[in-house]
């Protein structure tokens, strides 16, 4: 545990850096405890049993070495799936209400707009504004320019731009 919190020690000092620098310092700092970590698992899964209880989750974590450590190559990745699971969390305290979409049809086209605004979102943009300026410009964008209206690349229209 005390490895891991080291990681995650690293993780909370390197949180709000550019992915550039992320990158660096765990290339600086988190690699060599990695490498530690994997070395002394290793060494420890030679000292148990199949039926050792703490066997089963070494060789998981052993299992899924090079996803665990993807972090190390790449600024972007984050250590955890904290972002991830807080994204879901509505979506599970909304479960019962969907339960009655009305329809197949009705259930695919909730999942479908749940989907936008969450991906709009993620890409720190209003979803009420970027979805409100899409509808007023989707048909009249050539399907050549579709992907300019997509979160990651919208770019709100100069009339709304000029109102806020």
């Amino acid at each position: 545990m005390k490895r891991i919190d080291a990681l995650f020690d690293i993780e909370r000092d390197i949180n709000r850096l550019a992915a550039s620098e992320r990158l660096a310092r765990r290339q600086q700092d988190s690699r060599r405890l990695v490498e530690e970590l994997e070395a002394w698992m290793r060494a420890e899964r030679t000292k148990l049993s199949r039926s050792s209880p703490v066997a089963e989750p070494i060789d998981y974590m052993l299992k899924r070495w090079e996803g665990f450590t993807s972090f190390l190559g790449d600024g972007r990745i984050c250590l955890t799936n904290n972002a991830a699971e807080r994204a879901l969390h509505g979506f599970a305290l909304g479960r019962k209400s969907w339960l009655f979409a009305g329809s197949d049809r009705g259930a695919d086209r909730a999942a479908f707009m749940a989907t936008m605004i969450m991906t709009a979102k993620l890409n720190d943009v209003d979803p009420q504004a970027w979805l409100a300026d899409v509808l007023a410009r989707i048909a009249d964008t050539p399907i050549t320019r579709l992907e300019q209206l997509l979160p990651w690349n919208w770019v709100a229209s100069s009339a709304e731009a000029a109102a806020a």
